[in-house]
C-alpha cells in the first residue's frame, strides 16, 4: 500500500511539472522538448531527487510515446503521397542524408567510438524534427508559402527513410551478424513496401475495417492494432516504431482524422514522458565533458540544413528568399534524434553518446525557431552589403536590377492575394 502511495504521488507530481513546463513553453512560443529533457535530467541518475517508485512506469510510458509519436506521423501522410515524394522528391533526400548524416559518423569516429555509434550519430544529426518544424511554420504563417512544400518532402522522406534506417540500426545494436541483419532488413523493406502496396489499392477496405462512428470504439480498435503490430514488428527485430508508422499510413480518410484527434492528447501525455525518460538515464555530469563536441556538431550541421533546405528550394524554383527561408526552417532536432539516440542508450554501446544527443538537441530545438525567423533577413541584408560593394567596386553609379526569382519570391503565399 505505501509503495503504491509513493508511486502515484510521485508519477502525479511529474505529470503536473510537465503540465507546468508545457504552459511554459507556450508562454514563450518554443517547443516544450527542451524542458522535458532538463526535467529528465533533473530527477535521473546524478539529478537533484531521483525518481524510484515510478521509474518502471516511465520506462513503459516511453516506450508507448515512441510507437505513438511514430503512428501520428503516419496517419500525416497516405501511401500515395508518400510514393509521389519519393518519386518527385529523392535527389533532396539523397543530398539532405549526405549533408547531415555525415558530420555525425564522421565525429563520432573521429571520438573512437566504433562504426555502430557512427551510425547511430549519423542518423541523430540527419532527422529535423517534424513536430517543431510544423508548429514553427504555423506560428510565423508559412504554411501557404512556396517553399514549404519543399520542406515538407524533406521531412516526408526522412521520415520514410526511417523505415529503412531503424531496423538497420536495430540490428547493429543488437549484434546480430551480416547475415541475420540482413534478413532482418530484407524483413524490413518486403514489410514496409507490402503495407504500402496495400495502402495504396486497399486503403479503403482498410479504413473501413477500423472505421466506426463510437470514438471509444475507434480509439481501442486502433490503439489496439497498433500495439500488436509494432510488438510483432519489435519481435522480428524489425523496429516497433517502424510497424506503428506503417498502421499510420495504411490508415486514411476519415479514419485518419478521427484517430489523429482522439489520440493527440495521449501521444503528447506519453511524448513527455519519452523525452523525460531519455534524461533520466542521463546523468548531467556527463554532458560537459562532451559539451564543446555537441556545440561543433550543432554549428556543423545548422549550416548543412540550410544548405540542404537552400538547394531543394532552388530545385523546385524558389526564389533566394525563400529558399534562406526553407533552408533556416529545417535546422530544429527532436523527437526522432532522440528515438534515436534512446535505443544506443539502451543498448548500452556508449557511454557518453547519450550526453552528446542530448545537449545537441537541447541546442538545435532551441536554436531551430530562430533560424527559421531570422536567416532569410540575416541572408538578404548580407547578400545586399556585398552586392552595394561589388558595384563601388566597379564603379557602377546603376542599381542592380533583381532577378526573376527575386520578383517571383515577393509573393511568397499560393493562393493567397
Amino acid at each position: 500500500m505505501h509503495s503504491s502511495a509513493v508511486f502515484l504521488i510521485e508519477f502525479g507530481c511529474l505529470i503536473l511539472g510537465l503540465g507546468l513546463l508545457g504552459r511554459l513553453a507556450g508562454r514563450f512560443s518554443f517547443s516544450p522538448i527542451p524542458l522535458y529533457l532538463l526535467a529528465g535530467l533533473a530527477f535521473g541518475e546524478g539529478g537533484l531527487l531521483p525518481l524510484v517508485a515510478s521509474e518502471d512506469f516511465v520506462a513503459i510510458g516511453a516506450e508507448i510515446g515512441v510507437i505513438l509519436l511514430l503512428l501520428m506521423l503516419g496517419l500525416e501522410y497516405t501511401a500515395t503521397d508518400l510514393v509521389s515524394n519519393l518519386k518527385t522528391h529523392y535527389p533532396a533526400g539523397v543530398v539532405d542524408a549526405a549533408l547531415n548524416a555525415l558530420p555525425g559518423a564522421v565525429l563520432a569516429l573521429l571520438l573512437g567510438w566504433g562504426p555502430v555509434a557512427a551510425v547511430v550519430l549519423a542518423g541523430v544529426t540527419w532527422v529535423s524534427s517534424s513536430g517543431v518544424i510544423a508548429k514553427v511554420l504555423g506560428e510565423l504563417g508559412r504554411l501557404g508559402n512556396r517553399e514549404t512544400p519543399a520542406i515538407l518532402s524533406i521531412l516526408v522522406l526522412e521520415d520514410l527513410s526511417m523505415a529503412v534506417y531503424l531496423p538497420i540500426v536495430t540490428a547493429l545494436l543488437a549484434g546480430v551478424g551480416l547475415a541475420a541483419g540482413a534478413v532482418t532488413l530484407a524483413i524490413a523493406l518486403g514489410v514496409a513496401t507490402l503495407v504500402l502496396v496495400l495502402a495504396v489499392r486497399y486503403g479503403r477496405h482498410v479504413s473501413r475495417f477500423v472505421s466506426s462512428d463510437d470514438p471509444e470504439k475507434l480509439l481501442l480498435v486502433v490503439l489496439g492494432v497498433t500495439l500488436v503490430v509494432a510488438g510483432l514488428a519489435q519481435q522480428l527485430q524489425v523496429s516497433a516504431a517502424v510497424g506503428a508508422f506503417l498502421v499510420g499510413i495504411a490508415l486514411s480518410g476519415e479514419v485518419a482524422e478521427g484517430a489523429t484527434s482522439l489520440l493527440a492528447p495521449l501521444r503528447d501525455l506519453f511524448a513527455a514522458v519519452f523525452f523525460v525518460f531519455f534524461g533520466l538515464h542521463t546523468d548531467p555530469a556527463s554532458i560537459p565533458p562532451v559539451l564543446l563536441p555537441a556545440l561543433a556538431l550543432a554549428a556543423v550541421t545548422t549550416a548543412t540544413k540550410i544548405a540542404t533546405g537552400y538547394w531543394a528550394a532552388r530545385r523546385a524554383g524558389i526564389g533566394p528568399k525563400g529558399r534562406w527561408r526553407a533552408g533556416g526552417t529545417l535546422v530544429a532536432r527532436g523527437e526522432f534524434s532522440i528515438v534515436i539516440a534512446g535505443l544506443a542508450v539502451t543498448a548500452g554501446i556508449e557511454p557518453s553518446l547519450g550526453p552528446l544527443a542530448t545537449a545537441y538537441v537541447l541546442i538545435l530545438v532551441l536554436l531551430g525557431p530562430l533560424t527559421a525567423r531570422y536567416t532569410e533577413p540575416v541572408a538578404t541584408a548580407l547578400t545586399g552589403r556585398l552586392r552595394r560593394r561589388s558595384t563601388t567596386s566597379r564603379g557602377a553609379t546603376a542599381p542592380v536590377p533583381p532577378s526573376t526569382h527575386e520578383t517571383v519570391d515577393d509573393q511568397d503565399t499560393v493562393g493567397r492575394t
